[in-house]
């Protein structure tokens, strides 16, 4: 029997309308239990502290992170959270820094302000003396100036004149698109130096300069510092440097001036265990049917070393994990099982979420038994809305709960995706998987991977509300007669062509693109 279209499209209207009527009703019980207990016995500022101002910043394989995953898996058990526990990967040697001091000596005294990269060696003692300028040279002109590099403080990049001064559109407030990882750069590119840096580096390794420095793109007193763990023992130690005090030693030396720096550099290596750790806890699901499908939940833990990692990602950190300390508290029986990660690696490439992608989702069956992955991460304090990676479907069921949830401070979902997190990782493997859309004011301008990522960007409301959304949404998730809709095969995971962006598109490949590595910066030395 034919159908005229029209009668088919309805048919097929109505059809959608049930499944997403059996789905979207917020149980309005539960959220004001979960508001009253969000609000009136609150642990973010606990929580947030101790990641923030205790642990410090927290570089994967650093003792520090170490130190802050000790401390979530015993507040999750704690809480009553079921199998509260550290999954080690093999990840690598971790890094701690010792000790850094950069002056300016003659031909007055100033104390200057850097930071060294994550993984950079130490220096060969302390060194003191007149830096050399070497932006402007070519390699054969840096390669004839010989024993005059060796041991030297080098100054490799020109005078910064370009900065990074935006941040990037509202995904809530706007119908254009949001760049994956960053605003649009500044329509003028920064000059490079005469010899490019992946020609510059081993250079003057071999040369056996002292240590290398380079400016920041921000002003203002703001740094971005990343670094890599591919980092070799004996690359040459390269600091980061606020732009305003590199350019001002260049611009004493370009005026005849002989400055005198002193830079001392002490870093040490962790090879006694090799592991990073995740952590994982949570609550168990109770439907006899039900109880095996998961509702996953997460942020990541590690920072990147300026600061103390306070909006990327402390702050989801402690939106998920008192998420599911909330729904212990208020008594929620779930009838798929909540799932909290608290992941390490995110900021070198997702490590810890492709350990575990790789470790527990190895065929179809245990992927289809995760229901949807909630991840939370770019962006700082409230939660308004989900990236819903092109998924229609499940769009449709979280715009019906997001609705019901406006005076949470929800604004809407998107159907664009931001696969600069671990999101991408589930979404690459078939798991529908959306990442919050969080406040993006002095986010890319001020705090993300920079020197200002403190306690004080974060605000204590926000935390509660960021925690309150996650709740809720696991709780929906896991509450569902169906597991969340999967994309269909083949439609990719934006509705448009993203516009270029510093971590990449991110189309469903297995973890997107990005891994924290910085601004366009020259950070990875010696790889």
């Amino acid at each position: 029997m034919r159908f005229p279209r029209l009668v088919l499209s309805i048919m097929i209207m109505a059809a959608v309308a049930a499944l997403s009527a059996q789905q979207d009703t917020v149980d309005r019980a539960m959220v004001t239990r979960i508001r009253a207990e969000a609000t009136e016995r609150s642990k973010v500022i606990e929580t947030f502290n101790y990641i923030t101002n205790v642990t410090g910043a927290r570089p994967t394989g650093s003792k520090a992170h170490k130190q802050a995953a000790d401390y979530v898996r015993g507040k999750l058990a704690e809480w009553g959270l079921a199998n509260a526990r550290l999954e080690p990967f093999q990840f690598g040697r971790g890094w701690d820094l010792q000790k850094f001091s950069l002056e300016l000596t003659a031909p007055r005294y100033f104390p200057m302000t850097g930071y060294p990269l994550a993984w950079t060696p130490s220096t060969k003692g302390v060194l003191t003396g007149t830096p050399i300028y070497v932006a402007d040279k070519t390699a054969a002109e840096i390669e004839a100036m010989g024993d005059k590099v060796r041991g030297a403080i080098v100054l490799a990049s020109p005078i910064q004149t370009v900065f990074d001064l935006e941040d990037r559109l509202q995904p809530a407030d706007t119908d254009k698109p949001v760049r994956i990882g960053g605003p649009t750069p500044p329509a003028v590119r920064q000059a490079g130096p005469k010899t490019p840096a992946n020609q510059l580096n081993p250079l003057l390794q071999r040369l056996g300069a002292g240590a290398i420095l380079r400016p920041g793109a921000e002003l203002h007193g703001t740094l971005t510092v990343a670094g890599s763990p591919q980092t070799r023992d004996d690359a040459v130690p390269t600091v980061m440097v606020l732009a305003e005090h590199y350019n001002m030693i260049v611009r004493m030396m370009q005026a005849g001036v002989v400055p005198t720096l002193r830079l001392e550099l002490r870093t040490t290596y962790l090879e006694a265990d090799t592991n990073s750790y995740n952590v994982l806890a949570e609550i168990p699901g109770e439907d006899p049917v039900l109880r095996n499908q998961v509702v996953l939940i997460g942020a990541h833990l590690d920072s990147l070393p300026a600061a103390t990692g306070a909006t990327d990602n402390a702050d989801g950190t402690v939106a998920a994990v008192e998420a599911m300390r909330i729904l212990k508290a208020v008594g929620a029986h779930p009838r798929r099982t909540i799932r909290v990660a608290i992941w390490s690696g995110e900021e070198v490439g997702f490590v810890g979420g492709r350990a575990y992608v790789a470790e527990h989702l190895k065929d179809a069956a245990s992927r289809d038994a995760i229901s949807v992955y909630l991840n939370n991460d770019p962006g700082a304090g409230a939660s308004y809305g989900w990236y819903m990676a092109n998924n229609a479907a499940a769009r449709t069921i979280f715009d019906g709960w997001l609705n019901q949830l406006k005076d949470l401070g929800l604004k809407r979902n998107v159907m664009d995706s931001n696969f600069t997190s671990e999101d991408g990782v589930f979404d690459g493997v078939g798991i529908p998987a959306f990442t919050t859309i969080m406040d993006y004011t002095n986010y890319d301008a001020r705090t993300r991977h920079t020197n200002a990522d403190f306690y004080e960007a974060v605000s204590e409301r926000d935390l509660q509300q960021s925690a309150m959304v996650m709740a809720i949404f696991a709780y929906q998730s896991a509450m569902a007669d169906k597991i969340v809709p999967r994309r269909p095969a083949g439609v990719p995971a934006s509705p448009r062509p993203a516009p270029p962006g510093r971590g990449g598109a991110g189309r469903g490949t297995g973890g997107g693109a990005g891994g924290g590595t910085g601004r366009g910066t020259p950070q990875n030395p010696g790889r």
